[in-house]
């Protein structure tokens, strides 16, 4: 009975979804696959963006982190709701001024050139596949606890369902169903919260008090400073204008939607961060210790809600996932035909939509497969964060900032930057002759200053070239 009501709520649920997304009407041109002819107002820019960033990292992920590390990980989720205020009052009107602009890659193409763009594009299509095999290792594991199915196929639904609204819509489907998915999430989890605190934590305020600092102590205890300021750098850089932030901000109405947007995404944040880590540490007396991180959510209702609960909360998980998908899986295609394709061929419109949609079917394919290879979900963002912020974030916000940025320095930046990520993040870990104290360095901290200093030695050079010329 449990599993049938379950799996009756979940496919009423994808079904309501998908006349949403059919309600949005199938994008006839690429500017509306793209930016949904930059017409998007306050309220789905603001709820678009919050459904995108509370993916699975952010909520099973936090909680599961609050479970194992207390309050450590709401100081390192506070950089986060930082880095969305800053974006909103530095970055975002910015980019929104720039004209003719598409994507990411496009600003960059503008400030700097076509090289660069190409290059923006290569690492935006990569990492946007690369953070939707984590939602789609997320996603699988949502629905096997549902149909009790293989990882693989359970990933495939996930995958394949979010790709169909996707391919056909463009953002104005994905930001319109963001949109009905935010309303579910922001709505029931925090009333799982309060049911937990009023109902299953035996000794109310002192006992979360006892679980809180126990949990905070082991958070401290087994993470070195180091890792501490690599996780505050992740959250308060990795996920800087990514590319479905930046579509967002392209995409609004106006220079000021896009600030507010930002801006009130960033204070929503903070709330939600307090929500999900006081699961986590509520869950310390409900369920046992030692339960895997990315299991603690799922494990905590399970143990405390009748099935109705159960199958509810099911359905949130659900349109968590699949409104951060959503999101990477267009972001990644729009970045593919934008930034990869049009610099080399004129293509009309109607064959730029067309090449937009098969590459949000292969990104898809990838995320599914990539799905295998992601440790755990707060570890696959960190892979990602690693590796965007110091490739795209230093000739990004120098380009948008000073008049005349020079290409040579944001080839150098961006090449060098993603280089030294992924030596450290894969490849330095994997040779035995490195000493451990270069192993144990979070990626994005060498790789940051190495991507900066590129960038200061390109514009020497470049400054020195012109000058004897």
């Amino acid at each position: 009975m449990h599993t049938v009501f379950s799996i009756a709520i979940v496919a009423a649920y994808v079904v309501v979804l998908t006349f949403v997304a059919v309600r949005a009407r199938a994008a006839r041109e690429f500017a509306e696959f793209s930016l949904a002819r930059r017409a998007l107002p306050l309220a789905l820019v603001f709820g678009s963006l919050a459904a995108t960033y509370v993916g699975p990292g952010f909520s099973i992920g936090f909680v599961g982190r609050g479970f194992n590390s207390g309050l450590l990980f709401l100081g390192i989720g506070l950089a986060y709701a930082v880095q969305n205020i800053l974006v909103g009052l530095l970055a975002a009107p910015r980019l929104r001024a720039l004209k003719n602009c598409h994507t990411l890659g496009d600003a960059i193409g503008q400030k700097y050139n076509r090289d660069c763009q190409v290059l923006a594009g290569l690492i935006s299509v990569g990492v946007c596949a690369g953070l939707a095999a984590v939602m789609a290792k997320a996603g699988g594991g949502v629905l096997r606890d549902i149909f009790g199915l293989p990882h693989w196929s359970s990933v495939v639904i996930v995958v394949g369902v979010t790709a169909l609204y996707t391919t056909f819509g463009g953002l104005r489907a994905s930001v319109i169903t963001d949109a009905f998915q935010f309303s579910a999430f922001a709505i029931l989890l925090p009333l799982t919260l309060l049911f937990v605190l009023l109902f299953h934590l035996d000794g109310g305020a002192a006992t979360f008090a006892k679980e809180a600092s126990a949990a905070t102590s082991n958070g401290f205890g087994t993470t070195s400073y180091i890792e501490i300021v690599g996780l505050v750098m992740a959250f308060l850089l990795g996920e800087t204008l990514i590319p479905p932030y930046a579509n967002r901000a392209l995409a609004s109405r106006t220079t000021r939607i896009s600030r507010d947007g930002f801006i009130l995404a960033g204070i929503f944040s903070l709330a939600w961060f307090m929500v999900m880590i006081a699961l986590g540490i509520s869950a310390r007396s409900i369920i046992p210790q030692g339960t895997i991180e990315d299991d603690v959510l799922l494990k905590l209702v399970k143990s405390i809600m009748p099935a109705e609960g159960y199958a509810l909360l099911l359905v949130v998980l659900v349109s968590i996932v699949m409104s951060s998908l959503d999101s990477l899986l267009n972001a990644g295609a729009v970045a593919f035909t934008q930034d990869i394709v049009k610099p080399f061929a004129k293509v009309p419109d109607n064959t730029a939509l067309v090449i937009g949609r098969s590459a949000t079917i292969i990104i898809a394919a990838i995320a599914a497969v990539g799905a295998v290879a992601v440790p755990s979900i707060i570890s696959g963002l960190l892979i990602c964060y690693s590796i965007w912020a110091p490739a795209i974030l230093p000739a990004l916000i120098i380009g948008l900032w000073i008049k005349r940025p020079h290409p040579l320095a944001g080839i150098l930046s961006m090449g060098i930057g993603t280089l030294v990520a992924v030596c450290f993040q894969f490849i330095f870990p994997s040779l035995t002759k490195v000493p451990a104290i270069i192993t144990k360095v979070p990626a994005i901290i060498p790789a940051l200053g190495a991507a900066l200093l590129a960038y200061v030695v390109g514009h020497w050079i470049a400054k020195v070239r012109e000058e004897r010329k």
